[in-house]
């Protein structure tokens, strides 16, 4: 049981992942890339590595999720005149 529940979080850490990578809207990127480092935190919690789970949740999930948000919220979108 657990097995397959380590492989279902690495198939969304993959998932997840790709998504970040081909989405266009930036801020539905930062959300997949997040969501992915959610699920690592979990897989890391069910191979026995609560330290390493807790460091990835707060800081990989937590903290650079907000950061990115926070920076594309703070940006302006430059749009060109191609008209």
């Amino acid at each position: 049981m657990i097995i397959a529940t380590a492989v279902l979080l690495c198939v969304g850490i993959i998932i997840s992942g790709i998504l970040a990578i081909y989405l266009e809207n930036l801020v539905g990127a930062v959300v997949s890339a997040g969501l992915a480092s959610l699920f690592a935190s979990v897989t890391y919690v069910l191979l026995a590595a609560p330290d390493v789970a807790m460091t990835e949740a707060s800081i990989g999930a937590g903290l650079t999720t907000m950061i990115f948000l926070y920076a594309i919220s703070k940006t302006k979108k430059i749009q060109a005149d191609n008209d």
